[in-house]
């Protein structure tokens, strides 16, 4: 049975709400939760970004059972490798019986620059990616580290607090170079599209494990105003393309995506209260064959989408 779990949306909520609704979203059914890791919040309106492994830590305090992914944490400039290592290392520890999975990508400029970095090409992003995720592994393996890479250094490094399992790497992709890196270093691939080719195309190339995907809804009583909170709050989920990728501030995203109308997010994305239309958000990615698939409210009313779903949609993908 395919995996349903609650996206925790650090851009739209400090760490406070994060943990009351993780909590809130294991009690209520979901079986896992997806958070995401950013330095900036992708506009303004969206107003949050706290700092995912502290968040982390006030998770894995208040639930007992829901599996936690980082969706995605970048580990190839903001934060070195090797802190990401013991950062997730610790986070294992904490969550205990294989509950955490570390999620990674190539990040963007709007949070991957902030030190004032060069921001590269997104081929050298791969690169700096694999030898990332080669580096945080070998710390894991808890024994003393000298690395002198192509990208990075690490120099007498050892982590001594590790948890009693491994943590599953799965690695974000959109496009077939991404793609191939990912099912070539992944435990696992995450995306957010229902694409079945991507499915596809990842265990042809020999990707192996979980498959998880994405998918944004708002849920509130009146659905014109759900519409409004939707374009006010993620109108930059139609920004196209490499330019998500490159943009550098919030302000840029606000005004790349101007364009964006009300019209568009309704006709694209599942706004209001009809349990029917939410389930079939969720279904896009079951038949495209996800082995999980998470759902994020967009808005600021986590508590009335989850109840929701509790009661009305998570009963119909399960029957």
């Amino acid at each position: 049975m395919t995996t349903i779990g609650y996206f925790l949306s650090s851009e739209e909520h400090p760490g406070s709400e994060l943990v009351r609704a993780a909590r809130q979203a294991e009690q209520a059914g979901f079986d896992a939760l997806w958070i995401s890791d950013h330095f900036h919040p992708w506009l303004d309106d969206q107003g949050h970004s706290p700092f995912v492994w502290a968040v982390l830590g006030g998770i894995a305090a208040v639930t007992e059972r829901v599996k936690v992914t980082t969706a995605v944490t970048c580990p190839i400039m903001r934060t070195h490798p090797a802190v990401i290592a013991q950062a997730a290392a610790t986070a294992a520890e904490l969550f205990g019986s294989g509950r955490f999975a570390l999620g990674v990508g190539t990040g963007e400029a709007l949070n991957e620059h902030i030190l004032g970095d060069h921001w590269p090409t997104p081929e050298v992003r791969l690169s700096m990616l694999e030898e990332a995720v080669a580096l945080i592994r070998e710390l894991w393996k808890g024994e003393m580290v000298d690395h002198d890479g192509e990208h990075y250094v690490a120099e007498n490094a050892r982590i001594y607090t590790l948890p009693s399992y491994t943590p599953d790497i799965l690695v974000s992709a959109f496009g077939p170079k991404a793609l191939e890196v990912a099912a070539r270093i992944g435990d696992g691939f995450i995306t957010t599209a229902p694409s079945a080719e991507d499915i596809q195309s990842y265990r042809k190339q020999g990707g192996k494990g979980r498959t998880q995907g994405g998918v944004k809804v708002c849920w509130h009583e009146d659905k014109q105003q759900a519409v409004k909170i939707a374009h006010k709050t993620w109108r930059n989920s139609f920004v196209p393309g490499q330019l998500a990728q490159e943009l550098a501030t919030p302000t840029l995203f606000e005004q790349a995506s101007e364009l964006v109308t009300e019209e568009m997010v309704a006709e694209k994305v599942t706004c209001g209260t009809d349990p029917e239309e939410h389930a079939a958000a969720v279904r896009e990615y079951i038949d495209a064959g996800f082995d999980e698939v998470y759902v994020s409210q967009m808005g600021p009313d986590q508590d009335g989408m989850i109840r929701f779903y509790e009661k009305e949609v998570l009963p119909r993908l399960r029957r």
